[in-house]
């Protein structure tokens, strides 16, 4: 794979997150991250299939998600179960 096309990968994936995606940090509902999440690991397995290559900011969003999402979980679990 050429890098043009590797620029054109990753330029349309900015583009399809920008227009789908909030911001990791701007997230306050389990369902809503775990909603993106789970559309972020399809698209990612998109991209590995139909290209053989996924953009390192995928995984980068993913791991920002999946941080925000265990933040949320942990405020969740201490407010349930403290005393």
């Amino acid at each position: 794979m050429s890098t043009y096309e590797k620029k054109k990968i990753d330029n349309d994936f900015k583009r399809f997150t920008s227009l789908n995606f909030e911001q990791p940090k701007k997230c306050k509902s389990l369902g809503q991250l775990q909603y993106y999440v789970r559309e972020l690991t399809q698209k990612i397995k998109e991209l590995k299939a139909r290209f053989n290559y996924v953009p390192e900011k995928a995984f980068i969003l993913l791991t920002e998600y999946n941080k925000k999402l265990n933040s949320l979980i942990f405020k969740n679990y201490q407010e349930v179960y403290s005393y």
